[in-house]
């Protein structure tokens, strides 16, 4: 009799450590930080509140290393926080129709054929249209550079932080790649 019931507390207790082991405990997932992006006239009323430098994601629906950049380059941690910190994030679709008021100017949508450009796009680009294109203004809202092409999550990472850091102020690019974003940023 002694032996049963030690038997079967011993194998209660396997039961129990076994199940033990094998259930997992859940634990909520962070979800990943993403930009926060904002309309044109969000970014450009809260620069009238407090000034910040804004970076412009200009794109298309058709483009495709726009999608690339959007889920590649602009997914990436480093990325995703260091522009919420320093900048007023804006995308903007080149063709899309709505009209933009920005300090009393109206931009609209101009048809070219089948397609067409918003006025606003073409203005940020200088009239070089190429998709995609981040264009980064200053505090004041003036073009500090249009960049066109995609850039993968480094190098645009290397160039946020050399405009957000207003280290294009007293370094050339090149040298800030090589010297002061290694010593700012660590080797990435």
């Amino acid at each position: 009799m002694i032996r049963l019931l030690v038997g079967a507390v011993l194998a209660i207790t396997l039961i129990f450590l076994f199940t033990a082991l094998r259930s997992e405990t859940y634990v909520p997932r962070e979800k990943p930080a993403k930009i926060e992006w904002l309309t044109v006239e969000q970014a450009f009323a809260l620069n009238q509140q407090e000034p910040r430098k804004i970076l412009i994601d200009v794109y298309t629906d058709w483009c495709g290393w726009c999608k690339v950049m959007d889920r590649e380059t602009y997914t990436d941690p480093k990325v995703v926080e260091y522009i919420n910190k320093h900048y007023y994030p804006v995308k903007f679709n080149a063709e899309q129709r709505e009209e933009v008021t920005l300090g009393g100017q109206k931009f609209k949508f101009v048809q070219q054929g089948n397609s067409g450009v918003h006025e606003f796009a073409a203005s940020l680009l200088q009239n070089k249209l190429s998709y995609p294109s981040t264009v980064f203004l200053d505090e004041q809202l003036h073009m500090i550079q249009p960049l066109p092409g995609y850039l993968k999550a480094k190098e645009f990472h290397e160039i946020i932080t050399f405009f957000g850091g207003d280290f294009y102020k007293n370094v050339a690019f090149e040298k800030y790649k090589q010297e002061t974003y290694p010593q700012e940023f660590g080797k990435k």
